[in-house]
């Protein structure tokens, strides 16, 4: 049977015909991040055309570059922490303030991270927000430490990984080539991250 012959009643008791939806919108009150949607079922802002709209709402590709100076505290301290961000929602936790070339981030950022051969990416907590990693090219070792646990594993290309707010985590680019992965952190402005008392970033102040 075509999907344009269904009929059926969605989970919010709206009917559905084929592909069309009644403008009714009914909010769920179990989730903290519903968006209410306007009763003319209209998000895009009156100033702006819809191809204006739309395309501020796309980041792509030709227009990024990778950003070696989002960390390059940690690089400056030792060579070994080097790594580039290219950010496409929001700027994530690297301590940049603002990028006026990304979509800007309601819930979350999304960016993602050139990681040299060889390459460290120091044990860090984030106290605010859930970050995930997702393994877009190449290998790493990860290292996830909560209180006196640790544990290391490695993800492989196209693994994912989603750790807690509260959890220490940390990498290294076990390969001879580099690496590449998407970083996304679950609120639109995180936290500078902190690094275990012991850790020698710790004690590194930011240029930046």
């Amino acid at each position: 049977m075509s999907d344009t012959n269904m009929s059926d009643t969605n989970m919010s008791g709206t009917h559905v015909s084929g592909t069309h939806v009644s403008d009714t919108h009914t909010t769920d009150p179990n989730r903290s991040d519903t968006h209410i949607i306007p009763a003319n079922g209209a998000i895009k802002p009156e100033t702006l055309s819809m191809e204006q709209w739309v395309e501020s709402r796309i980041a792509r590709f030709e227009g990024r570059k990778y950003d070696w100076d989002a960390l390059k505290f940690q690089a400056d301290f030792d060579p070994k922490y080097r790594r580039a961000q290219m950010r496409y929602i929001g700027t994530g936790a690297t301590g940049i303030d603002s990028d006026a070339n990304t979509v800007p981030a309601g819930s979350f950022t999304f960016s993602t991270m050139v990681l040299p051969a060889k390459c460290e990416g120091p044990l860090h907590l984030h106290a605010d927000v859930e970050e995930v990693f997702f393994m877009l090219r190449g290998s790493i070792t990860l290292f996830v430490r909560d209180g006196d646990n640790e544990y290391q594993t490695v993800l492989h290309e196209r693994d994912l990984i989603s750790v807690p707010p509260g959890i220490y985590r940390g990498l290294f680019n076990h390969g001879e080539e580099e690496a590449l992965m998407c970083v996304m952190l679950g609120t639109n402005k995180p936290e500078i991250p902190t690094y275990p008392s012991d850790h020698p970033l710790s004690k590194v102040k930011r240029s930046r």
